[in-house]
């Protein structure tokens, strides 16, 4: 079966058993291994991925849901402005990654920021409910999230409202 969707920006196609899951399709045929395979069950959040503007495990996914889908990994996020104040906002708060789940907090802090110019702790933190992290506190996610959005808001606006 061939599956065409749009993947960091580019139309792109595949062949595939329908029943594949989307992190081995990025994986092995895009080497686009930012997306990790961790669990394989939804409840790590390393195979964290933008699919249709949501926040999804890419482990989750049959590769056929991708028809006609727009999918941002890490990779394709990292190319942007976007992404770079959310690693300055992580910089500022002393926020050190192991590299495992790196990918999955950018894109969830994105989707987050997206959501809401200024989130509260609260809803950074249960933000993050989805990304089983060993490596930080969920108390400096929340700083390093605010930072970033700080950041954001500074180089958007030239202010902080």
């Amino acid at each position: 079966m061939r599956i065409t969707f749009i993947l960091n920006g580019d139309d792109v196609g595949v062949e595939s058993s329908p029943d594949r899951r989307l992190v081995d399709i990025l994986r092995n045929e895009f080497h686009l291994t930012g997306t990790k395979a961790g669990c394989m069950g939804g409840r790590c959040g390393a195979c964290t991925i933008i699919f249709n503007r949501a926040i999804v495990p890419a482990c989750l996914v049959p590769v056929f849901y991708a028809q006609g889908s727009e999918i941002v990994t890490i990779e394709g996020f990292m190319q942007t402005d976007e992404y770079k104040d959310i690693q300055k906002g992580f910089r500022e708060a002393a926020v050190e990654n192991c590299g495992f789940c790196d990918g999955a907090k950018a894109l969830v802090t994105e989707s987050l920021l997206e959501r809401k110019k200024l989130p509260e702790r609260a809803e950074i933190i249960s933000a993050f409910d989805s990304i089983k992290c060993r490596c930080t506190d969920a108390r400096a996610l929340a700083d390093a999230v605010l930072a970033a959005a700080e950041i954001r808001t500074r180089r958007r606006y030239g202010r902080i409202n």
